[in-house]
């Protein structure tokens, strides 16, 4: 039931929150409701959501969007940030995004919200704002785009621009070859330096000459050739008794 002309509709609010009324246009009659409370954790404290600043809206309309809250609490105080989610839960750092295209998240249906003002006395006056008549979300310097027009908007977006694009792409290969070239630079000075033991690592591209070998190492080099020389000498040995062998029994 659409409630008469001029007059403040009052939400029954949960139980802790305070019902905002607000309403699409001038020109609508019928209201509706943002219940709204000062957002307060019991364990910690999220940096992004400080206390005494930090407003928690629920029952966001689908129009309502982060630009449309912005505008309506900034009548009560400076706003620092506003964070849109599908649901309540706790505050985490945003990801870079690695590309502006192909990014976008719709959230459908009602949504809540984390307004967070620049002082405390933000809160208590966008609490106040259940007194005075409902406030407008799409005015004519601000307007939001509903029906067909949000629709063609939308798809406007959502078309990528093939120069921007292919600008994207050229600088994030050229941010990627620059990566790999600095991690091949730092596996390059990394080679034929010995270790604590002295063993030197060797790649496919070699051992870097004229780096000289450690103690320990040219110790191990001299084992390994004494071993050799060794083995061979058995090796020759045995042959020579086979000969032997075979030239008595003929």
């Amino acid at each position: 039931m659409a409630a008469p002309k001029g007059k403040r509709v009052s939400g029954l609010a949960p139980v802790g929150y305070t019902a905002i009324p607000v309403k699409f246009s001038e020109k609508h009659q019928s209201s509706h409701c943002l219940y709204v409370k000062e957002h307060k954790v019991r364990d910690g404290t999220d940096p992004t959501r400080p206390p005494n600043r930090t407003l928690f809206v629920l029952n966001i309309p689908p129009y309502c969007s982060k630009e449309c809250l912005l505008k309506l609490f900034s009548c009560c105080c400076a706003v620092q940030s506003v964070d849109v989610r599908a649901k309540p839960g706790p505050g985490e750092k945003p990801e870079a995004s690695v590309s502006k295209f192909f990014n976008l998240r719709t959230i459908l249906g009602f949504r809540v919200a984390y307004v967070v003002f620049k002082s405390p006395a933000g809160v208590q006056a966008a609490k106040a704002l259940s007194l005075q008549n409902p406030l407008v979300i799409s005015s004519e310097s601000c307007p939001v785009k509903t029906g067909i027009c949000k629709w063609i908007a939308n798809y406007a977006a959502s078309v990528v621009d093939p120069a921007e694009l292919k600008a994207e792409v050229d600088a994030f290969m050229q941010a990627y070859d620059k990566k790999v070239a600095e991690e091949e630079a730092k596996a390059q000075e990394a080679e034929g330096v010995p270790d604590e033991e002295g063993w030197v690592k060797v790649t496919r591209r070699g051992r870097r000459p004229g780096l000289p070998r450690t103690e320990a190492a040219n110790l191990r080099v001299l084992e390994r050739e004494k071993r050799k020389r060794a083995r061979k000498e058995l090796l020759n040995f045995y042959a020579w008794q086979h000969r032997e062998t075979k030239r008595e029994r003929e």
